[in-house]
């Protein structure tokens, strides 16, 4: 296993092994909602019980079919509606999805030699794709100057050329950066360019604090070409808070969902039809998904109270993360271990989601990552913690 698709979460357990917590612990490493399961789960769960004595089709049942692009087309207004039957496929949770797009799009290209970009910082299954479809891999800076965004318009032709698919995340994981529609279309006029994929993982789509993030598929149907070599991913696990739920979906580009659909049916985890089910009420139901942002924007300005301007720190318009410069603090895996061994707060290094340049240095040595994710008063006693931690500094 290279260091492109190593766990940032294994990395930090090796690194933290052996120091003893200085306070009764608090994890704000994972990003795992947690909140209370809606309602409705269990009532739709016990309705539909008798089909998970049933093999689940790979392409899903039409009414998750139905439900998602229904969604979808009242979530972004789209121009051109997306058909249920030919561009769009249920997921095994959106990871699943993001990993096997990458062979999809070595399988539906054939170029020569692919190539694979990807933000830098990361999520690891973007990597783990690529090196399993065996492209080179390129990561993208995403610098503050850049918006905390990609920008693959400055690699040379030839690179683009042999590219077959972009991933890049809005809001953005861990950073909460959100691409302007402007910035979509962008990238969509260069993938049609190059003829490549673009992937857009939306996962944090509705976690915002006041603006809707716009999406990717609003952005590409302007032209004429409708959703031609555009993939959304989506998931219930930060809509709904139903991380354990294990179901998302892939929308858009009908060619290539149809290639795709040959190698998940051989492959790809199928999603039970009673967990489907589940998912076509949560898609129909948007207030449990309006208390669940309430909830982390409560956090965020518990963050705002709290850390002011320490540690750079400013709200981010998407996600559930604080993105702390420690660069003052001597870098983020040292003030992580610092944190854990005199606070008893656990963090991730922001390196460890990012790959290094060339010279050996990593774009995201000076940054911490906090995921928001337990409840208020917790957040509020980490942060506090955090503040103490480094006031002796």
């Amino acid at each position: 296993m290279t260091a492109t698709s190593i766990s940032p979460f294994s990395r930090l357990t090796e690194r933290l092994a052996g120091i003893q917590p200085g306070l009764p612990p608090i994890d704000l490493g994972v990003g795992e909602p947690q909140m209370k399961v809606p309602g409705f789960v269990s009532e739709v769960l016990q309705r539909n019980l008798a089909d998970f004595g049933r093999y689940p089709p790979i392409r899903g049942s039409e009414p998750f079919r139905a439900a998602v692009a229904a969604w979808l087309g009242k979530r972004y207004r789209l121009p051109f509606p997306v058909e249920p039957e030919t561009m769009v496929l249920p997921l095994n949770g959106s990871r699943e999805g993001l990993f096997f797009a990458a062979l999809g799009a070595r399988d539906h290209l054939r170029k020569g030699r692919p190539v694979v970009l990807l933000p830098n910082p990361y999520y690891q299954a973007y990597a783990a794709g690529a090196e399993a479809a065996g492209a080179d891999l390129i990561p993208l800076p995403c610098a503050p100057e850049d918006g905390f965004l990609p920008s693959p318009h400055r690699l040379r032709s030839d690179v683009l050329d042999r590219t077959v698919a972009f991933y890049v995340a809005s809001p953005s994981n861990p950073e909460g950066a959100v691409a302007t529609a402007e910035r979509w279309g962008e990238w969509v006029a260069l993938a049609r360019r190059h003829d490549f994929m673009l992937f857009a993982d939306e996962c944090y789509s509705e976690l915002y604090r006041g603006v809707r993030p716009p999406g990717v598929l609003e952005s590409a149907g302007g032209s004429g070409e409708a959703y031609a070599n555009v993939v959304s991913f989506n998931s219930l696990s930060k809509r709904s808070g139903m991380p354990g739920l294990r179901v998302g979906f892939a929308a858009g580009d009908p060619a290539f969902i149809r290639t795709w659909t040959r190698l998940r049916n051989m492959a790809a985890p199928q999603v039970p039809l009673p967990i489907q089910a589940v998912a076509v009420a949560a898609f129909g139901d948007e207030a449990h998904v309006a208390e669940g942002r309430a909830l982390y924007n409560a956090r965020y300005a518990a963050a705002e109270r709290i850390l002011g301007g320490r540690f750079g720190h400013a709200t981010p318009p998407g996600g559930l993360f604080l993105w702390l410069d420690m660069s003052a603090e001597g870098g983020g895996e040292e003030a992580a271990v610092r944190l854990w061994r005199e606070g008893g707060v656990r963090t991730v290094p922001g390196a460890y989601f990012a790959q290094p340049r060339h010279d050996g240095t990593n774009p995201a040595e000076s940054y911490l990552r906090v995921a928001l994710v337990k409840d208020l008063p917790i957040i509020e006693e980490a942060l506090t913690r955090m503040v103490r931690v480094f006031a002796s500094s």
